[in-house]
């Protein structure tokens, strides 16, 4: 397990190394995709930070206060996190999210974790902020993801 803000820093190189950009909704998104793609594929969690459903969207809050000042625009990284390292399960995870995921727009990755029965529309309520979504519902919910993929 990670802190998410080097899962970020690593998703944030990747795109640096193709002159790519990343804007603050791009990133969040991914963080939390390849949070549960490891969960749902690798059976643990990516990172150790709780994921919240906001109005938007799941989020974790580190990486929305390392990012929020950047607005609309491409994220100048690295974030600021502690002392760590990801495994490289974690890394090959990460980078395996960013290269399936990378051509989409924030819009498009939010539309991706706003779907009907995604763990953040079954968590989500309106007016309410912070409420967290679980793990064991991202996990499943990804795991589902993997096997209709497996079998189509």
């Amino acid at each position: 397990m990670a802190d998410a803000r080097l899962v970020a820093n690593r998703l944030l190189e990747l795109a640096e190394s193709e002159n790519r950009s990343l804007t603050p909704m791009q990133l969040l998104k991914l963080v939390y995709i390849a949070h549960g793609w490891t969960l749902g594929l690798l059976g643990k969690p990516l990172i150790n930070q709780r994921v919240e459903a906001w109005q938007y969207g799941p989020v974790i809050r580190d990486v929305y206060n390392g990012v929020r000042n950047f607005g609309r625009g491409a994220v100048q990284g690295p974030l600021v996190t502690f002392p760590g390292h990801l495994a490289s399960d974690e890394q090959a995870m990460i980078d395996q999210v960013y290269n399936l995921y990378k051509h989409l727009d924030g819009i498009a990755l939010s539309n991706i974790t706003h779907m009907a029965n995604t763990p953040w529309a079954q968590t989500y309520k309106a007016g309410q902020f912070g409420i967290e979504i679980p793990n064991e519902l991202i996990a499943a919910h990804y795991k589902k993801l993997a096997q209709e993929r497996t079998n189509a």
